[in-house]
């Protein structure tokens, strides 16, 4: 078989890569009797020449890419990814460059009937694509295999953190996109850490109890604050800045009375009332990494917002769910431009450090900020949970619960998307 990473198209362009040039190498030496080619491309976190140093076959465009035509580092035209069985990329495919009868692993966003993507959807199964979509990779017991979530909490810490020390002008950090990696984001942190005791004593809060909330709470680790639990952290204050982690069954209580139970509330979210308000009270940080189910009750209000004694100022909104259940977050901002201000009076959008305003932040692509980490990690669990399924025995039904599309149609798992597929 021939394995191909392809080229980002999505615009705007994602510097994320499945695989880095050391894990395709190794991909090489694991399993000889399949290829592995990378399409070039001047976008990746990775260059075409860390790929090729790796000894990694560099394949470079040309027009007519869609049709499976390549030419080599000589110029001479030969067979390119049109010749692989498996083409892996991170973010959606643009139409025109679908090639047909192929195996595709992406994020799709298609399977939440996402009218943005309907196109996609149809337009794979139109070219008999096979579509395995990362998002539903999982094991056996329903878990995601992979996810860029740690990274997503990680960077999304790190911008709570630029936004209050911008707002209030006490430090000013590199964006992570600029930052070559992980480790020099850390040392911008160091920042932070010397101007602390200037610091006040704000209160960071933190929802959510999976990967993207541990990522946050390991940005905020850098800083040595000492973490609080919910209890004390409503009724005490502290002299210098902390942080809390607060999970369901700390901000939302079952309508009828009952013990709360995790499992009960992913299957009736609706049947349960939010006690997130006393929170706001003591709160100068909010970093929303929880997942929301659109029937769970709203963290809070616009006019829990408007209250007097709302102490809330800077929200990085991870989670960045559009409107609900935190009216701030108005839009998803961007990489470039990742902040904005909300004015609870008017409910409209502000300069993002007016002073009168709630400052937001709400990146939806949070772990391209950190593309090189983010793909090493992602492409680690790849090579251990997936890949070897892919090329051999789908014992566990890995692959097949993620593949969306096949033969040109609908897998059964995903035959609730035939309404959304047919344009209704």
């Amino acid at each position: 078989m021939k394995i191909g990473i392809i080229r980002e198209t999505k615009n705007p362009p994602d510097r994320r890569v499945p695989f880095s040039p050391g894990q395709v190498a190794e991909l090489q030496s694991r399993f000889p009797d399949h290829e592995f080619v990378v399409e070039s491309s001047d976008l990746r976190c990775f260059t075409d020449k860390e790929y090729s140093d790796a000894g990694v076959r560099i394949l470079k465009p040309q027009a007519g890419a869609g049709e499976g035509r390549e030419q080599d580092e000589s110029g001479s035209a030969i067979r390119g990814i049109g010749d692989c069985e498996v083409l892996f990329g991170v973010k959606e495919v643009e139409l025109d460059e679908l090639i047909p009868g192929k195996t595709y692993v992406f994020f799709s966003h298609t399977a939440k009937e996402q009218p943005y993507n309907r196109k996609l959807l149809q337009e794979i199964v139109k070219l008999n694509i096979s579509l395995v979509d990362y998002e539903y990779l999982t094991d056996t017991d329903g878990i995601r295999v992979v996810a860029f979530g740690r990274w997503a909490g990680i960077v999304g810490a790190y911008n709570g953190l630029r936004a209050y020390g911008e707002r209030y002008r006490q430090f000013r950090l590199k964006p992570a996109h600029q930052c070559h990696d992980m480790e020099e984001m850390k040392q911008e942190l160091k920042k932070v850490v010397e101007v602390l005791p200037e610091i006040p004593p704000i209160k960071i809060l933190i929802t959510g109890g999976g990967r993207v909330a541990f990522g946050a709470m390991e940005t905020l680790g850098e800083l040595g604050l000492e973490t609080i639990p919910p209890e004390q952290f409503l009724k005490d204050e502290f002299d210098k800045p902390a942080v809390c982690r607060i999970d369901p069954w700390d901000y939302v209580r079952r309508t009828d009375g009952e013990a709360f139970e995790l499992g009960h509330f992913f299957k009736h979210p609706g049947r349960y009332t939010s006690t997130f308000k006393p929170f706001t009270k003591v709160s100068d940080v909010f970093i929303p990494c929880h997942f929301w189910d659109p029937d769970s009750p709203a963290f809070m209000s616009p006019s829990d917002m408007r209250e007097p004694d709302f102490h809330i100022r800077v929200i990085a909104d991870v989670s960045c769910d559009i409107k609900d259940p935190i009216p701030s977050t108005l839009r998803a901002s961007t990489i470039a431009e990742p902040f904005y201000g909300y004015d609870p009076l008017s409910e409209t959008e502000t300069p993002p450090f007016d002073l009168r305003s709630i400052t937001v932040m709400a990146v939806d692509n949070l772990p391209g900020e950190l593309p090189r980490d983010a793909s090493v990690d992602f492409g680690s669990i790849l090579m251990e949970k997936v890949v070897p399924v892919l090329l051999s025995v789908d014992a566990d039904g890995v692959i097949d619960r993620a593949t969306i599309t096949r033969g040109g149609a609908l897998t059964k798992h995903f035959e609730y998307l035939m309404d959304y597929l047919g344009g209704s």
